[in-house]
């Protein structure tokens, strides 16, 4: 399957047309961008780790019967996914109180949840991607009752499957974003990317950031944290 035409970049993926209308190519930079793009840099190889992390884990989901967009890696930076209408709700899960959450409510970074916690945001750069409730998606129509309902199930899904897989690798899944779509038969699929730019894991023993906060927080060693967390990927998928 050949590249054509350009349909978009983003902060971290460039997206491209096949000669299959239902299928795309997505293209994962080193490009690295936060407080939504206000901070911009590189982080070396983080392309090839978002690539195959994400494929690994989506192929696992699958396998959990959560479906997902992926179809075929095709190289080191490039896979093969299903054309998907992005639906503009970005998803959070959160285990643990971490980032902006604990920013807002003024909550200890590392206070454990009794029960996971969901948020949605509007997928909108210009706005700054406000959080909004299932009221306001469904007033604004960007999504269904039906479609909320759906992408909660998934969501909740995806977490029990994610949390216990870090376990295993002793990283702690904190939070971490998701997005989803709809296929051309209007169905609904995970979507985006599962990486250590859309995830927070901690070393379960030393409480050590092997993610995209060492970037956004001048912490050294992003790099070794990204090779860190898809050595312990690889040695338990």
């Amino acid at each position: 399957m050949e590249k054509r035409e350009q349909l978009y970049e983003g902060k971290a993926k460039k997206v491209f047309k096949t000669d299959d209308p239902e299928l795309l190519i997505v293209s994962y930079k080193d490009d690295a961008t936060a407080f939504n793009g206000l901070k911009k840099g590189t982080i070396s190889g983080k392309g090839v780790i978002n690539n195959k992390m994400t494929n690994m884990l989506m192929q696992r989901l699958e396998q959990a019967g959560i479906p997902t967009h992926f179809v075929e890696e095709l190289s080191d930076r490039d896979t093969l996914v299903k054309k998907v209408t992005i639906i503009p709700l970005e998803v959070i899960v959160r285990n643990i109180a971490a980032g902006s959450f604990s920013q807002r409510y003024g909550v200890e970074e590392g206070v454990v949840f009794d029960a996971p916690t969901i948020e949605f945001s509007y997928k909108n750069d210009e706005l700054g991607d406000p959080l909004l409730n299932t009221y306001h998606a469904v007033a604004m129509k960007l999504a269904t009752p039906q479609d909320i309902e759906t992408i909660t199930k998934y969501a909740f899904a995806v977490n029990k499957q994610l949390k216990a897989f870090w376990r295993e690798c002793g990283v702690t899944l904190v939070d971490f974003k998701m997005e989803f779509g709809k296929v051309a038969d209007g169905s609904i699929v995970l979507a985006d990317e599962i990486s250590p730019d859309t995830s927070r894991l901690w070393d379960s023993s030393t409480g050590k950031k092997l993610d995209k906060d060492r970037f956004r927080r001048d912490l050294g060693g992003v790099e070794d944290a990204y090779t860190e967390i898809m050595r312990r990927l690889t040695q338990h998928i």
